[in-house]
């Protein structure tokens, strides 16, 4: 009798865990849809923006992301600054989009689905790890602070392939940001939802931009 009850006690503890776990998830990823639809309207609205319109909405963007870390919690500010976010990062790269579509289209959209790909695979892999990684994210914080040092070298030393190099060490970092992120869900309550949100959607973001290096480099190459 009592084998069975602790079973049932049991049994519902694991259906309200995984009742929560699916809840953030949505919130999550739907918050991550949201902002990337932000940034596709601002990429096109920023089309022909000039450089240096487009440099202050790049930087305007990341005073965003800044300012997500003194609003955690905080409802919907946190959840306007995220998609001001995307929004004024689209501003920001929708010159450089643009002119990477009218030189080669098919780079693009194959840099697009491998970010698909790889986010899913990976983030799929997080998210049916039970440990907790949270321990990873000062190593790869440390291995980014690296590839900036590195990718400020390459650009005043010649370096053979240094930007093919520079984008899979950058694939394998976010990669990993992308494993952690996904990981840290199962784990997290609905006050980090944006926080998460935003971290998924800088990963997306990161690994497009690298994809879309290392397969231009095949093409020049």
């Amino acid at each position: 009798m009592s084998s069975r009850q602790t079973y049932g006690q049991d049994g519902a503890l694991a259906s309200v865990s995984g009742a929560g776990q699916g809840s953030i998830f949505g919130q999550v990823m739907g918050l991550v849809a949201m902002t990337l639809g932000t940034l596709t309207l601002g990429a096109y609205l920023g089309r022909n923006l000039g450089e240096g319109p487009s440099l202050v909405c790049f930087i305007i963007g990341f005073l965003c992301i800044v300012g997500l870390n003194f609003v955690r919690g905080s409802g919907g500010v946190s959840v306007g600054l995220l998609l001001a976010t995307g929004l004024f990062l689209g501003l920001g790269l929708g010159g450089g989009l643009v002119a990477f579509a009218e030189a080669n289209p098919s780079v693009v959209w194959e840099s697009a689905a491998a970010t698909a790909l790889f986010i899913a695979g990976l983030g799929s892999i997080g998210y049916m790890i039970s440990s907790d990684l949270s321990g990873g994210y000062r190593l790869l914080f440390l291995l980014l602070l690296g590839l900036i040092v590195y990718g400020f070298v390459s650009v005043f030393a010649s370096m053979p392939g240094s930007n093919v190099i520079y984008a899979v060490l950058g694939l394998a970092i976010f990669g990993g940001y992308t494993v952690l992120d996904f990981n840290r869900m199962r784990s997290a309550g609905d006050e980090e939802a944006t926080s998460l949100a935003a971290g998924i959607f800088l990963d997306i973001v990161n690994v497009f931009q690298f994809f879309l290096q290392l397969f231009t480099g095949r093409e020049r190459g």
